[in-house]
């Protein structure tokens, strides 16, 4: 989309449900609800900037005719659309984290929906020890990470192998990843971070 093609797009979603008829203006009369929606997949479009191909939703409103719009997260910041907390309104660096830290709530969160689907799905000491696990660690061991993906998979339950999280940080769990036939780190390889990568191929590993 072109930067002209962008800004007609938003002008014209914007304009009409705000009371001032410049960009600037409007945007100052617009905050963050506090109201997020997360799809499960990238289906939804931004409802500002028309960008399709988003997961996630959050609702701003107009303070004074109190109009709403579900829009992305990069236009709230784009537009510096204020983000309050505790009454105070937040800096773009500080509103950029605040959604950051509420979009990574939102996939913890989906993370143990699929994982709670998974133990109903199968009586398995496994899985509800690793659902337990992740609930209070939000992370998982590698070898419950195998079990994990393996059945997700088998049960076709919908879920993002990159918004899990491993943990290596005992020496143990390390020894399991090198120890570890390497089709099966590759069910979990998504879940693991870059350093974490170069771990496992140091280890023995090789990328799939």
């Amino acid at each position: 989309m072109s930067i002209v093609t962008y800004t007609q797009s938003v002008s014209r979603n914007i304009l009409p449900l705000s009371i001032a008829d410049t960009l600037p203006g409007a945007f100052g009369e617009w905050h963050f609800t506090g109201v997020s929606e997360d799809y499960g997949e990238p289906i939804e479009t931004c409802k500002l900037c028309e960008q399709d191909g988003l997961r996630y939703h959050f609702e701003i409103q107009n303070e004074f005719n109190h109009n709403t719009l579900l829009v992305g997260s990069h236009c709230i910041l784009q537009f510096d659309v204020g983000i309050y907390e505790g009454g105070r309104r937040l800096t773009v660096d500080e509103a950029r984290k605040f959604l950051q830290k509420l979009t990574q709530k939102m996939r913890l969160e989906s993370c143990i929906r699929a994982l709670e689907k998974l133990a109903r799905a199968e009586n398995n000491d496994i899985l509800v020890n690793a659902l337990s696990y992740y609930r209070t660690n939000k992370k998982l061991t590698p070898k419950q990470a195998f079990v994990v993906f393996w059945r997700l998979r088998t049960n076709q339950i919908d879920h993002d192998p990159s918004f899990f999280a491993i943990t290596l940080k005992k020496d143990r769990y390390v020894d399991d990843l090198r120890n570890m036939p390497t089709e099966r780190v590759h069910y979990f390889w998504k879940a693991l971070s870059s350093g974490q990568r170069r771990k496992a191929m140091e280890l023995g590993h090789i990328a799939p």
